[in-house]
C-alpha cells in the first residue's frame, strides 16, 4: 500500500528556529533604545534618560515574551498587552516595539480557542482608540502650548482615522491568526481521515485474504476427498480384480492414475494462489464438466442415474463451479458413507431464473446421516459447511438429509 503523503509543516526545530529568528530580528531595536538612553541621558540630564530607560524597559517586556508565544499564547499576550497598557500611561508617543501587539494577537488566534481569539482582538481594539486618544492629544498640546492656555479640542476625522488605522493590526493579526487556526483543524480531519481509509484498506485486504484462504480450504477439501475416494474405491477394484479377473485391473489402475494426475493438477493450481505473481491457467469447472464427473463416478463401479441440462448452457461462472463442486462433494460422500452396493441419482435442472441441483443415493438412510455427521459432514467439519457457504455465496439455499423412503439427499439451489 502507499504510503500516506502528508501536507509540509515545520517541524517542531523548524519552529523554534522560527520563533528565534523573529524575535531576534525584533531584539534589534533593544540596543537602538539602550544607545540612546545612554547617549540622551549623559547629554540632556537625569529626567530625559528616566524617559529613555522607561523605553527600553517596555521594549524589552514587550519583545522577550514571544519566544514562547506557541507554547504559552495566553500568558505572552497578558505580558505584551499589560506592557502596551504602561506604555498609554506612561509615554505619549508610539514605540516600534508595539509590533509585538499583533504577534501576540496572532499567537492567541491560533494556538489558543477562538473564544480567547476574540477576547484579544476585543482589547485589541479598545486600545486602538486609547492609544489614538493618547497620541492624537500629545501632538496638540505639544503643537498649541505657545499659544494656549489650555490644549485644543481633537479633530474627530484625525481621530477616526487614526484610530482605525491602528485598528487594522490587530484585526488583520486576528484574521490571519483564525484562518490558520481553521486551516490547520482541516488538514488534521484530513491527515485523520486519511489514516482512518488506509487502515479500514488493510482491514479490507486481510479480511479478503481470509475469506480467499477459506475458499482455497474449501477447494483443496473437495479435491483431495474426491481424488482419494475414486482411487481408494478403484485401488480396491483392482486388487479384488487382481485376483478374480486379470484383465480388469490395468482399466481400474488407468483410472487411479487418471484421477491421481487432475487431482495434483488442481491442488497445484490451488496452492499457486497462495504464492505471488504464480497462478496457473487450468480452466475452473463448468457446468458441462458435470457430465465427466459422472463418467468417472460410473467407472468407479458407483451404479449411477444422471440427468444433466444442455451442454452449451449458460451461467455463470461461480453458479457453474459451485454446482460441480457441490455434486462432486456429495458423490464422494455416497462412496464413503452409503455403503458399497449403493446406487445414486445426479439431477440439475436450470430454467430461467435459478439452478437446482439434486443428488439422492439409497444407501443406509438414518445411520449414514450419522456416519456423514461424524465424518465432516455435519457442523464440526467442512463437507456441508463448504457446500454451505458455496450456496450462500450466491444466495441460494441448501438442504441436507435422510431421503424419504431411505437414503440421503442433498439439494441446492441457487438464482440465476
Amino acid at each position: 500500500m502507499e504510503e500516506l503523503v502528508r501536507p509540509w509543516r515545520l517541524g517542531a526545530r523548524g519552529r523554534w528556529w522560527f520563533d528565534v529568528l523573529l524575535a531576534g530580528t525584533l531584539f534589534l531595536i533593544i540596543p537602538f533604545y539602550a544607545i540612546q538612553a545612554l547617549l540622551d541621558g549623559d547629554a540632556a540630564g537625569d529626567m530625559s534618560s528616566t524617559n529613555h530607560f522607561v523605553d527600553l524597559a517596555l521594549v524589552v517586556v514587550q519583545l522577550v515574551p514571544l519566544l514562547w508565544r506557541r507554547r504559552h499564547p495566553l500568558l505572552v499576550y497578558t505580558v505584551v498587552a499589560g506592557a502596551c497598557g504602561l506604555q498609554v500611561l506612561l509615554l505619549d508617543y508610539p514605540l516600534v516595539s508595539q509590533l509585538s501587539y499583533p504577534i501576540a494577537v496572532y499567537s492567541v488566534a491560533r494556538y489558543a480557542s477562538p473564544r480567547w481569539g476574540l477576547a484579544a482582538l476585543g482589547v485589541g481594539l479598545f486600545g486602538s482608540f486609547l492609544g489614538a486618544y493618547d497620541w492624537l492629544s500629545a501632538v496638540d498640546t505639544n503643537a498649541n502650548v505657545e499659544v494656549h492656555d489650555e490644549p485644543v479640542a481633537i479633530d474627530p476625522s484625525s481621530y477616526i482615522s487614526v484610530t482605525l488605522s491602528l485598528a487594522t493590526f490587530p484585526v488583520a493579526a486576528w484574521a490571519l491568526g483564525a484562518l490558520a487556526r481553521t486551516r490547520a483543524a482541516y488538514v488534521d480531519s484530513l491527515i485523520q481521515r486519511n489514516e482512518q481509509l488506509r487502515r479500514e484498506a488493510e482491514q479490507r485486504a486481510e479480511l479478503g485474504a481470509t475469506q480467499e484462504r477459506a475458499r482455497i480450504a474449501r477447494e483443496m477439501h473437495d479435491v483431495v476427498a474426491h481424488g482419494l475416494s475414486v482411487i481408494v474405491v478403484q485401488a480396491d477394484g483392482a486388487r479384488y480384480a487382481a485376483e478374480q479377473d486379470p484383465t480388469v485391473a490395468p482399466q481400474a489402475l488407468e483410472t487411479v492414475a487418471q484421477t491421481a494426475r487432475e487431482a495434483l493438477a488442481e491442488m497445484r493450481q490451488l496452492l499457486g494462489l497462495l504464492r505471488d505473481g504464480d497462478t496457473l491457467t487450468r480452466p475452473q469447472p463448468r457446468l458441462s464438466d458435470i457430465a465427466t464427473l459422472v463418467e468417472e463416478t460410473r467407472a468407479g463401479g458407483m451404479e449411477l442415474a444422471a440427468t444433466l441440462p444442455e451442454p452449451g448452457l449458460a451461467v455463470p461462472e461461480g453458479v457453474a463451479l459451485t454446482a460441480f463442486r457441490v455434486v462432486q462433494e456429495a458423490l464422494s460422500n455416497v462412496r464413503k458413507h452409503a455403503g458399497p452396493d449403493a446406487a445414486a441419482s445426479v439431477t440439475v435442472t436450470a430454467d430461467a431464473d435459478s439452478l437446482a441441483i439434486e443428488v439422492t443415493d439409497d444407501g443406509r438412510g438414518a445411520a449414514a446421516d450419522e456416519s456423514r455427521d461424524a465424518g465432516g459432514h455435519g457442523l464440526a467439519g467442512l463437507g456441508l459447511i463448504g457446500m454451505g457457504e458455496r450456496i450462500t455465496a450466491h444466495d441460494g439455499t441448501l438442504e441436507t438429509g435422510p431421503a424419504p423412503g431411505g437414503g440421503f439427499r442433498v439439494y441446492a439451489k441457487m438464482p440465476l
